[in-house]
């Protein structure tokens, strides 16, 4: 069986012997060389051919946003950035994804990362996931304009009729972008949404949603009321769900073990969401690894709800959204640029 040829990219040596010997270990996988910046990972490229990049973000001369702007303009490649977990690399962390990149690791303990082995299961399923990868999916983002329709602060009503429950996986923060910036702020539903993803760039995404976005988007904290025009995204290693206080939806967080290997867990959310608001829900799921959400879709299903799932035509991975089809749990399958007017649609329907 034929090896994934991997480039290994990181301007520490220990970094990349370390990261390469781990790569190593699995069958599957064959590092064909290392680079040291980004010149000299665009070099190795020429050289080598390697089917998938693991890239550093924080390098010299050259660094990882650069070389990743390069390599997608001029000789596409999955790439795989390995990124910090500071607020200035959950932002580069964003762009990087924006750029093209397949997706990110992040080094569990800043930039030489002894302990990095703990991501090695982690880097090894999304190296494979990359391999497999449409490139065509991966194309460049634009620079979108910040909010379009600046929201009028004026007090939400509390009693929400309508939950939408968005989950989203691996090209999740791409069509979030395409879908959350579309909805209108006068939105009669509370939106709340699973991206997987770790601590800190949550924060990062939810405050890049917000910035684009018509309706108001933030990270959740425990107490928050979810309100009609408010987008709320799990925080990450946390798991979101939401309970009846009187008149009020209220969030809660927690970490209970994860589900499908994953916290915050889509299934987690929607089940929780379907209890508490029953026909009164959308079921949203975006592209993504795995099979989180499938479980949750079709109770929404079941109450009476309306489910919508990506169409693989535009998933960067068709995993979740599969999952939740072949169960029968989508009543509605569209690329992703037509899911913010189904979801429009599905609202007015359930008022």
């Amino acid at each position: 069986m034929r090896k994934i040829r991997v480039l290994v990219v990181d301007d520490s040596a220990l970094m990349r012997k370390v990261i390469s010997d781990m790569l190593n270990e699995d069958p599957e996988i064959e590092v064909v060389g290392t680079a040291r910046d980004g010149y000299d990972a665009i070099k190795k490229i020429m050289e080598l051919k390697p089917d998938v990049v693991t890239l550093d973000l924080e390098m010299p001369r050259l660094d990882g946003l650069n070389t990743l702007g390069y390599i997608m303009s001029e000789t596409p490649l999955p790439v795989i950035m390995l990124s910090s977990y500071t607020r200035e690399g959950a932002e580069a962390t964003l762009k990087a994804l924006d750029y093209g990149a397949f997706d990110f690791v992040p080094k569990p303990s800043g930039p030489i990362s002894l302990d990095i082995r703990k991501v090695k299961e982690e880097l090894i399923k999304k190296i494979k996931a990359a391999y497999k990868a449409d490139l065509s999916r991966l194309k460049f983002l634009l620079p979108r304009e910040g909010k379009r329709v600046k929201r009028v602060e004026k007090p939400a009503p509390t009693k929400v009729k309508i939950a939408v429950a968005i989950g989203s996986s691996t090209g999740g923060p791409r069509a979030l972008q395409e879908v959350i910036p579309k909805l209108p702020s006068d939105i009669k539903a509370g939106i709340l949404i699973v991206q997987h993803m770790p601590p800190g760039f949550t924060k990062s995404l939810a405050e890049r949603l917000d910035s684009l976005s018509s309706i108001s988007v933030k990270e959740a904290v425990e107490g928050d009321l979810l309100k009609e025009g408010l987008a709320l995204i799990a925080p990450g290693d946390y798991h979101m769900i939401v309970s009846r206080s009187g008149y009020d939806v209220k969030i809660g967080l927690n970490q209970d073990p994860p589900v499908w290997g994953v916290r915050p867990s889509v299934d987690v959310m929607m089940l929780s969401v379907a209890e508490i608001f029953r026909g009164k829900t959308v079921g949203v799921i975006l592209t993504g690894m795995g099979r989180d959400g499938a479980r949750g879709m079709r109770k929404i299903k079941e109450y009476g709800g309306i489910t919508i799932a990506e169409d693989k035509s535009t998933c960067v991975v068709f995993g979740m959204p599969k999952a939740a089809i072949d169960e029968g749990a989508a009543d509605i399958v569209v690329p992703v640029n037509r899911i913010a007017e189904e979801i429009i649609k599905a609202v007015k329907k359930l008022r």
